[in-house]
């Protein structure tokens, strides 16, 4: 075990080869992509179709990343062991995270395929899955040649997910699923969805017309996708609406127990915030360095940029930050391995590292003038990429009624 820079949490020669193995791994199959492809992944007008949607060659690379990195063993290594993962926990999936975006920063973003994320791969949601399902889906989902989404967020009930509408409807053995999603990550290229409906009561069921998990193939007879939902002002996205019309699925696609969806859903959510946490801080550690660098050495006025105080102020106070929230998210990944909840600590973690690195971006940006806005820098599409993490998985106002909640319920640990 040894300590890792200024962080006093141990580091163990496991992680620390993981990390090293995962570095390379990038290094050799994602940034070589990006350097022999450059034109198609970093202009939009050949990254998407003119409906908006990923054109088929930038598909085909994220399958090879996706298939490369499950060959490598790297793919599904935050998968549980009892369905065909690696088993690593919390901290390794922190700091492999927290690791790769502060390595490689936003330029390369095939990057976001090496390791299944939780909600467009492989994960412990599908624990839940049925034997059938597990002999038959989990294989193409372990070796990266399929994926799937997690379609729960309904255009009336976002944060509030217990309001969704969609229905799901016995049919002699199986269910027929009627509604619509939005906001869904990697919806628009899924080959199975993770559909949460609220489900017709039955003898017996955990919950009587309460949530229920299915997973449904994407090529289902009344499933369909809106298109991309632009953001940023992108031309093109890899989120969706989805169209469920009279879906029809067998009893093998239940995921756990019927009316026992929610507490599916926010496992992969309690991991998702493990996810953005870590990102957060490695994409913030990522521009600060740039940041020091560049002002170290730009000249105004006789004296470089990190001699005036309103240049260097904002990026120390980014900077008690950031380390701040590396401490916490480590912590918080450390209490979750232990089999702790960590219900406040994780929302802390997930708000503060979030909001800690849209800041420091911001402060960045600035201090580099009109470069910041650059496509070549790339700290604009880091900004948009954090900026969206204070809403995804959970938003920094729903965190702190959590936080709140807690508190008043005497968890006064801190």
């Amino acid at each position: 075990m040894t300590a890792t820079g200024n962080i006093a949490f141990d580091l163990s020669s496991e992680i620390g080869d993981l990390l090293a193995g995962v570095r390379a791994f990038t290094e050799a199959e994602v940034v070589s992509r990006h350097q022999r492809y450059a034109q198609l992944l970093s202009d939009p007008r050949q990254r998407y179709t003119p409906s908006g949607l990923y054109s088929e060659g930038v598909l085909e690379l994220v399958r090879e990343v996706r298939t490369a990195s499950a060959e490598a063993g790297y793919y599904g290594m935050f998968v549980p062991e009892s369905i065909g993962g690696g088993g690593l926990g919390n901290e390794a999936l922190y700091r492999v995270w927290e690791d790769l975006h502060h390595s490689f920063g936003p330029h390369y973003w095939l990057m976001a395929w090496v390791v299944a994320h939780w909600a467009r791969g492989p994960s412990h949601v599908l624990v839940h899955a049925t034997d059938e399902v597990k002999a038959t889906v989990l294989p193409e989902l372990l070796s990266g040649r399929a994926s799937m989404c997690f379609a729960m967020s309904e255009p009336d009930a976002g944060s509030d997910a217990r309001r969704m509408s969609t229905r799901a409807v016995r049919a002699g053995t199986g269910w027929v699923i009627s509604g619509r999603k939005i906001w869904i990550t990697n919806g628009p290229y899924a080959d199975y969805a993770v559909v949460f409906a609220r489900a017709e009561a039955g003898p017996g069921d955990a919950e009587p017309g309460g949530i229920t998990a299915f997973l449904v193939p994407t090529s289902a007879p009344g499933f369909g996708i809106e298109g991309a939902i632009r953001m940023f002002g992108e031309i093109g996205g890899d989120e969706t609406e989805i169209r469920l019309e009279d879906v029809t699925v067998g009893p093998e696609a239940v995921l756990g127990e019927v009316g026992g969806g929610f507490r599916i859903a926010m496992s992969g959510v309690s991991s998702g915030r493990v996810y953005n946490a870590a990102r957060a801080v490695g994409l913030a550690r990522w521009a600060l360095e740039a940041a020091t660098g560049y002002v170290a050495q730009r000249q105004a006025f006789g004296q470089t940029l990190s001699e005036y105080q309103g240049v260097s102020f904002p990026l120390a106070e980014s900077a008690m930050e950031v380390h701040a929230a590396h401490l916490v998210g480590l912590n918080c990944a450390l209490l979750l391995d232990r089999g702790q909840p960590a219900v406040k600590e994780l929302s802390m973690a997930k708000a503060f590292s979030t909001e800690a690195a849209v800041r420091a971006l911001d402060r960045v940006i600035q201090v580099h003038g009109a470069m910041g806005f650059t496509n070549e820098m790339g700290l604009v599409e880091a900004y948009h990429s954090m900026r969206k993490a204070r809403v995804a998985d959970g938003t920094s106002e729903i965190l702190r009624r959590t936080i709140a909640g807690r508190l008043f319920a005497g968890d006064m640990e801190l």
